[in-house]
C-alpha cells in the first residue's frame, strides 16, 4: 500500500530557521510511526538541525530506517539530525536535574541546548534533600549565561538557585512525585511563586521548551 502523502498530515514549516534562527522541532507524541518516517523524508535533504522530541523507540526506528545515522538517546526520547551538534557558540547553559527520576526531562534540555548550538553541561541528582550537593557545583553555575532547573516532588530546587547565581532560572516542574504532586502540578505551583526573582518557568516535563528558552538567553549578541 503506497505510503499516505505528506500533506495530509503535516504542513512543515521549513522557513523557520530562516524567520527566527532556530528550526522547527517534530514532536512525535501522538504521531504514528509512518508518520514520523514520512516527516523524516521530507527534512532529509533541509539543511540545519532537526529535532524529533517525545520519540520512543518505534518513532526512533522510523526516523533511522530514512535517517540511519540520526542521533538517538532513548532516556531523553530525542532523535537528532545531523548526528553531530553544531559547533557552540554564544555562553554556556547547565542543566540541573534535582533527581534520578528527572533525568529524562534534564536530557532532553541539555540535548536541546547542545543542538542549538550551545555548550552545554549536565549536572544531575542535587535536589534539595542534600543542600551540600548543589553547593558544590556552585562555581560552574555561576559561570552559565543560563541554567535549567528540573525537578519534581516540591520542586524547591529553581528557587534555591536562583538565590546563588546571577543567571536566570529556567525552572522546568516534572511529573515525579507521590500522589500530592499531582503529576507536576505542585512543583509548577512552587516554581510560580518562587521567593527568589530571576525564575522563569516552562510547562510540566517541557525539557524541550526549557532547552530552547535557555539555547536563546545563551546566544551571543547578535546571533538569533
Amino acid at each position: 500500500m503506497a505510503e499516505p502523502d505528506l500533506s495530509s498530515y503535516a504542513n512543515l514549516d521549513l522557513d523557520r530557521t530562516k524567520r527566527r534562527g532556530y528550526p522547527e522541532a517534530v514532536y512525535c507524541a501522538g504521531k504514528t510511526p509512518e508518520q514520523v518516517k514520512g516527516i523524516a523524508q521530507a527534512l532529509r535533504d533541509h539543511t540545519g538541525v532537526t529535532l524529533f522530541t517525545r520519540a520512543d523507540q518505534e518513532h526512533a526506528d522510523a526516523v533511522r530506517a530514512v535517517l540511519p545515522d540520526a542521533f538517538h538517546d532513548p532516556i531523553a526520547k530525542l532523535v537528532a539530525w545531523p548526528p553531530d551538534p553544531p559547533a557552540p557558540t554564544g555562553e554556556r547553559v547547565v542543566v540541573v536535574a534535582a533527581g534520578t527520576s528527572d533525568l529524562p526531562v534534564a536530557r532532553e534540555a541539555a540535548l536541546t541546548a547542545e543542538y542549538l548550538g550551545r555548550a552545554t553541561d549536565l549536572v544531575v541528582d542535587v535536589g534539595v534533600a542534600g543542600l551540600h550537593r548543589v553547593l558544590a557545583h556552585v562555581e560552574l553555575l555561576r559561570r552559565a549565561r543560563a541554567v535549567v532547573v528540573v525537578a519534581g516532588m516540591d520542586g524547591a530546587l529553581p528557587g534555591v538557585v536562583a538565590g546563588l547565581i546571577a543567571a536566570p532560572v529556567v525552572a522546568v516542574p516534572t511529573s515525579v512525585g507521590y500522589g500530592a504532586a499531582f503529576e507536576g502540578l505542585a512543583a509548577l505551583l512552587t516554581m510560580l511563586n518562587a521567593c527568589a526573582p530571576g525564575v522563569a518557568v516552562v510547562n510540566i516535563d517541557n525539557g524541550y521548551g526549557a532547552g530552547h528558552l535557555a539555547a536563546q538567553i545563551a546566544a551571543a549578541p547578535g546571533q538569533p
